[in-house]
């Protein structure tokens, strides 16, 4: 887990100062507001992972902290602390858009837990750009491919059809999945343009190995594996 950079506003001192501690003591960091004006305010301008806001607090009350946010662009993950623990009471709180609900007292352990789920969703997933497979690589970025550091002439149907399998190393592909992801068929146009691609890209890619790499699997589809595959 990444270090956060949490926001706690919360009016109680004490329990505040317990969250500080407590995140410190887990490696994250935690700015402290004690009123919802001030919580705002920071959350407006800071740059924060996450959000932790009491909801009955001074000066501004947190779901309208958290619903001001939301109207301002602002998505950063609030999870809502609160003594009113009914379903009615959490719903409102999940509508004024906050991420989660959690009703005091509650344990630190679960807290943090929800915090890092929350943040784990939010955080962008990079795309992956190179694909290994055994001693085949495959370029996105470039567009390129090679074997054991020996360039792969691909044609672009070849490469998508390699990317895909790649991708899904270690899985059975079936036809249906290749027709609708490589070649954008919603139907099965009952032609052996599949195994023809199939039977060059294998060609390509271990001509001149002693490991095959594209297995066929009897009755279901294709596998691209390093070693073999179970019968």
């Amino acid at each position: 887990m990444n270090v956060m950079k949490i926001l706690v506003i919360e009016d109680d001192r004490e329990a505040a100062r317990y969250l500080e501690k407590a995140f410190a003591e887990a490696g994250h960091s935690a700015d402290l507001a004690g009123d919802g004006e001030t919580g705002y305010t920071l959350a407006e301008q800071g740059s924060y992972d996450a959000l932790i806001v009491d909801r009955m607090l001074p000066r501004r009350d947190g779901l309208s902290v958290v619903a001001a946010l939301r109207a301002q662009g602002i998505d950063t993950p609030a999870l809502i602390l609160s003594a009113l623990g009914q379903v009615d009471d959490r719903v409102t709180g999940l509508r004024a858009g906050g991420d989660d609900y959690l009703t005091k007292p509650y344990a630190f352990s679960e807290l943090l837990a929800r915090i890092e789920v929350l943040q784990r969703r939010s955080s962008p997933k990079e795309a992956e750009t190179m694909y290994r497979v055994g001693d085949l690589e495959l370029d996105r970025l470039s567009h390129t491919a090679k074997r054991a550091g020996q360039a792969i002439v691909l044609q672009p149907r070849e490469f998508r059809l390699l990317e895909y399998l790649m991708r899904h190393s270690g899985q059975v592909v079936t036809r249906t999945m290749l027709l609708e992801h490589v070649w954008d068929y919603h139907f099965d146009p009952q032609t052996n343009v599949i195994d023809v691609h199939v039977s060059r890209l294998r060609g390509k890619i271990e001509k001149g190995f002693d490991t095959p790499l594209l297995h066929t699997v009897r009755g279901a589809g294709y596998m691209l594996k390093a070693g073999g595959i179970d019968a």
